[in-house]
């Protein structure tokens, strides 16, 4: 008989955030994949779990796929857990869920922590309709991927990390203008959460001169759907 895969999503910040659900899946499993080891040790001894762990990232998904598939298949059940947030959303994870799939193995994902909700409903941005892009590549294909989101009319989401920051925001401004309405939230559920909104310019110009710590998300304004009027950002009306 085939085991089982939860896939568990754990504190992004404030430990406090993980469910009474994901606790119980973390004590009754098997074993736990883990992007970093280290991460999940310390989360499972702050709340008393010992564990096995295997490591589970994106530099040795594909290679250990085929063994992590073969204990499923051997009645082990496994959690699958993220250094922070719900695996497979811009951490590993797909391929894993895919190969379940695919080979008809039980799966079952745990609702749970991700850094882009809150940073959208705080936002103040539209919220009904949004495109996640998530990261975007690093050098290959950027601009292509700037060029096209500049064609999306819904709220825009991006995650960015502090040392490419600056970066992102010239290019916002390069390629959507430098009044263009967005706002950025870093250390989401931490101590020291924020989320700033403002054009791109005024955003730029804040973390050119003060320092930039911790994770990033990133969210702009729908092309053609936020304009300025006295001095508020309101829906425009006029799509054309």
């Amino acid at each position: 008989m085939s085991g089982k895969l939860y896939v568990v999503p754990t504190p992004i910040g404030n430990l406090e955030d993980i469910t009474f659900r994901a606790l119980r899946i973390l004590k009754e499993v098997d074993l736990v994949l883990a992007e970093d080891t280290r991460t999940a040790g310390q989360l499972l001894r702050h709340f008393d779990i010992d564990k096995r762990i295997l490591s589970h990232h994106q530099h040795n998904e594909h290679h250990a796929l085929k063994e992590v598939i073969r204990l499923l298949k051997e009645g082990k059940t496994m959690a699958l857990v993220s250094d922070a947030g719900t695996p497979a959303i811009s951490d590993p994870g797909f391929l894993l869920v895919r190969e379940c799939v695919k080979e008809n193995i039980d799966f079952e994902t745990l609702p749970g922590a991700t850094a882009f909700v809150p940073a959208l409903v705080n936002s103040g941005l539209p919220s009904d309709k949004f495109y996640f892009e998530g990261f975007l590549p690093q050098k290959k294909g950027r601009k292509t991927r700037l060029e096209f989101l500049t064609n999306i009319e819904d709220t825009i989401i991006l995650y960015e990390s502090p040392h490419r920051l600056l970066k992102l925001l010239e290019e916002v401004i390069l390629h959507f203008g430098a009044e263009h309405y967005m706002s950025v939230s870093r250390e989401i559920s931490k101590k020291f959460e924020e989320t700033l909104r403002g054009s791109a310019t005024e955003l730029l110009l804040h973390f050119t001169e003060n320092p930039i710590k911790g994770e990033f998300v990133v969210c702009l304004s729908g092309v053609k759907k936020i304009h300025k009027k006295e001095n508020k950002y309101e829906q425009d009306d006029d799509e054309s």
